[in-house]
């Protein structure tokens, strides 16, 4: 059904054409610096929220020579099939009309990337992404487009809600009053990003989005450069929180390119942040936290409200950190 792969596909038209218009010197010496350097930094894996079994998996594949890439989407399908996560995969908070929708992005260390948006029955999602990444000509699918690629790929449709989501909706229909509570609804997305032996850089998100959205409702999560960004080069970000205020500072994007003109991965966050600030005259009434790395190891995260967390493993340990926010209380 796929008679071109991507990464062929690529080779073929994009990567191919941009080696007419670059000068051969440069080329090389750019390659060479993102292909062969070999990294002095231990293999991590980092992710929002409190999350260390899902941390636990990604660190223990790269400790075992894993792509970074493979690692994170094995990562997160811990929490894609974790019942009692009601923010990720199955289980996941259903919109307004009793429906579980997901969203996922993967991206890895050569810029490739894939998404899926509002997908149906499928629990694995951020894996499908990587599908589309690796099998298709294309970056995004949605809707049942993606579902129906997947059960092509052999992946099994699920019902998605779960007994316990659908009593919550139900109770929630009684009222309907859509007041998303800080940290709680609005944790709504896992975003994890690694390091290998290598050195190299990838990541993925995935989340169900926001509990009783609006039918069809999108956040950043699946949004290349909002939800999560990789330059192999500079360092990686990843969003969490009110999607919709990401988006407007395509924020993982921001982050990587305050990097790139030499701010730490914490100032970096902290600008990012600051940038969605400024469009509110009054303390926000929703969340929005952000992690980045960079190529050398060091980590930020900031937040606007406090309860903002982050998992981390490296070097055979796992940590759970609180991160530093804006408003305190």
């Amino acid at each position: 059904m796929w008679p071109m792969k991507r990464r062929s596909f690529l080779d073929k038209s994009s990567i191919g054409l941009s080696t007419l218009l670059v000068a051969p010197k440069v080329w090389g010496e750019s390659k060479k610096k993102l292909f062969n350097s070999k990294s002095l930094v231990s293999p991590f894996a980092i992710a929002t929220w409190n999350v260390p079994e899902a941390v636990n998996l990604a660190g223990n594949a790269l400790e075992k020579g894993q792509n970074a890439l493979d690692a994170a989407v094995e990562g997160v399908s811990f929490e894609e099939s974790n019942l009692k996560n009601t923010t990720v995969g199955k289980g996941g908070a259903p919109d307004r009309e009793g429906n579980v929708t997901l969203d996922a992005c993967v991206m890895d260390h050569f810029g490739n990337c894939g998404s899926v948006m509002a997908v149906e029955q499928i629990t694995h999602v951020a894996a499908l992404a990587k599908d589309i990444m690796l099998k298709t000509p294309h970056v995004i699918l949605a809707g049942d487009g993606a579902r129906q690629f997947a059960l092509s790929q052999g992946y099994l449709p699920e019902n998605l809600l779960t007994l316990e989501s659908k009593k919550a909706w139900e109770s929630w229909l009684e009222k309907s009053n859509y007041s998303p509570e800080i940290n709680v609804e609005n944790h709504d997305t896992i975003g994890m990003l690694c390091c290998d032996q290598q050195g190299n850089l990838s990541g993925a998100c995935t989340t169900s989005g926001l509990a009783y959205k609006m039918k069809g409702r999108v956040g950043d999560s699946p949004v290349i450069g909002s939800g999560l960004f990789v330059d192999n080069q500079v360092g990686a970000a990843v969003a969490t929180g009110l999607g919709e205020e990401v988006i407007k500072t395509v924020g993982s994007f921001l982050i990587v390119e305050l990097m790139r003109q030499g701010k730490t991965p914490q100032a970096s966050c902290e600008e990012a942040i600051n940038r969605i600030l400024v469009k509110h005259d009054e303390k926000p009434d929703f969340q929005v936290g952000f992690i980045a790395i960079d190529i050398n190891g060091r980590i930020g995260a900031y937040s606007i409200h406090p309860g903002f967390t982050y998992t981390i493993y490296k070097e055979n340990k796992t940590t759970i950190k609180t991160v530093e926010s804006v408003f305190k209380i």
